[in-house]
């Protein structure tokens, strides 16, 4: 009877930890952004913002010189590191116009990885986590 009560705890106890383990691997900057590729949007408007784990995503409408304009989404880092940054889901409203710079999605899709988003208010954010492998700093962003 203790041998199975024994089993059957251990058997629970691996099920637990199985359970609190992620089910898809975290990827690198390196696996989706290009660090030779910066963006610079002086005026990006925010169209949506998911507040999701593991990395929050700013959708922007970008205005292009011919008029146009180009939806790009940009990854940043977990909303709790957003929040903590000084980040507010009343910030980043839609229809809020603002400056990001990051990293072009190595694939040409209108993706980025954000590395500086800054507010109307002239307030400088800090969008990336830290420890992907992203470039510390941007090197001379082309300007969209």
């Amino acid at each position: 009877m203790c041998t199975k009560l024994t089993l059957v705890v251990a058997g629970a106890s691996l099920l637990i930890v199985a359970g609190a383990t992620p089910a898809r691997a975290h990827h690198s900057f390196a696996a989706e952004f290009d660090a030779n590729k910066p963006i610079k949007f002086e005026k990006a408007v925010v169209t949506k913002v998911e507040w999701i784990n593991p990395h929050t995503w700013i959708h922007v409408d970008v205005p292009m010189p011919d008029g146009s304009t180009e939806a790009w989404a940009i990854e940043a880092g977990t909303p709790n590191v957003l929040f903590r940054r000084g980040f507010t889901k009343q910030a980043l409203l839609q229809g809020t116009v603002i400056r990001i710079d990051g990293y072009r999605a190595k694939d040409g899709s209108h993706r980025a990885n954000g590395r500086d988003l800054t507010l109307p208010d002239g307030h400088t954010l800090f969008l990336g986590s830290s420890g992907t492998g992203a470039p510390s700093e941007v090197k001379a962003p082309t300007s969209k």
